[in-house]
């Protein structure tokens, strides 16, 4: 009887588990979109996060669901959104201004600033060993930033990225005990299009990067990047999240820069482009998250 109940526990685990690493698998794809999308990285946020809004209400509507929540939940989780928002905004300035493989490397430090808010917004026990290999990340990215200076604008918008992309997970674990997922994804993506369309003419007066009016082709990168990157795998995450830690999710998106930047070596051959530096820094990157793969699985099977 014990070793079925085991078996019963284990199971969601492992479903989780894939969930969770399908949804990074697509997160992958959204740098060399973001390369390949022409749009300046303000229409193209604007886009995906209205159009991510408008799929999740359909999705209510077919799954007959009800869009109610909670009066004392609806402007938290719209404001969790806004944050959701800065992070695709400042993730895909960092591509714009840099290229994928920088801005994605640099996402890379999401374990480090989770190892820190976690503990400070859910109460959770501070765990150094967590937070001395999100050190190790920041120092592989300084490498980064040292050799490869001209790269610095997208490097520092690629840490603020991580920053943003750190704190909807912490905030979306607790709005899941009260929220079904698609709710709350309909509630949040709105909350960001609706603050990216306050900013938006503010925003493009000081970015000047990429073009303002989608052509033929950015409308089926975009709409990819709606259904697969967002939808689909916003769903698969926050499935995840109700099995697992943040600092767990936000460490396996940490492995997001792996599968992204193996694509632009293939695609965009940023390989050429990049310094011995960035090596380094990726490698250490690298080896702090493997690290933590390997002691959380002997803790767990301790």
């Amino acid at each position: 009887m014990a070793r079925l109940e085991g078996r019963l526990i284990i199971f969601p685990l492992k479903k989780a588990y894939l969930q969770l690493h399908l949804a990074v698998l697509l997160a992958g794809f959204t740098g060399i979109l973001g390369r390949l999308i022409e749009l300046n990285e303000a229409w193209l946020v604007w886009y995906r996060v209205g159009l991510t809004a408008f799929s999740f209400w359909v999705l209510l509507f077919f799954k007959r669901e009800s869009f109610r929540i909670g009066k004392k939940y609806i402007f938290p989780i719209m404001a969790v959104g806004v944050v959701a928002a800065l992070h695709w905004l400042t993730f895909y300035g960092s591509i714009k201004y840099a290229n994928v493989s920088i801005g994605l490397v640099c996402f890379a430090s999401i374990g480090f600033f989770t190892s820190l808010f976690e503990p400070l917004l859910l109460g959770t026990k501070f765990r150094w060993m967590e937070t001395g290999l999100g050190l190790l990340i920041l120092f592989g990215i300084y490498l980064i930033f040292h050799f490869d200076w001209q790269y610095r604008t997208g490097i520092v918008l690629g840490m603020l990225s991580s920053l943003f992309a750190s704190l909807f997970p912490i905030w979306n674990r607790y709005f899941l005990r009260h929220v079904s997922a698609t709710s709350l994804l309909a509630w949040q993506q709105t909350g960001g299009f609706l603050f990216l369309s306050a900013i938006l003419p503010v925003y493009l007066t000081y970015s000047t990067l990429g073009t303002h009016v989608p052509s033929l082709s950015d409308w089926g990168w975009i709409l990819f990047l709606v259904l697969g990157c967002s939808v689909w795998a916003f769903q698969l995450s926050a499935a995840a999240l109700k099995k697992l830690s943040a600092f767990t999710v936000s460490l396996s998106f940490g492995m997001e820069p792996l599968y992204g930047i193996l694509l632009a070596f293939w695609i965009y051959r940023e390989d050429k482009m990049l310094h011995s530096g960035f090596y380094l820094g990726a490698s250490i990157i690298l080896i702090a998250q493997l690290t933590h793969v390997w002691i959380s699985y002997r803790t767990r099977n301790k």
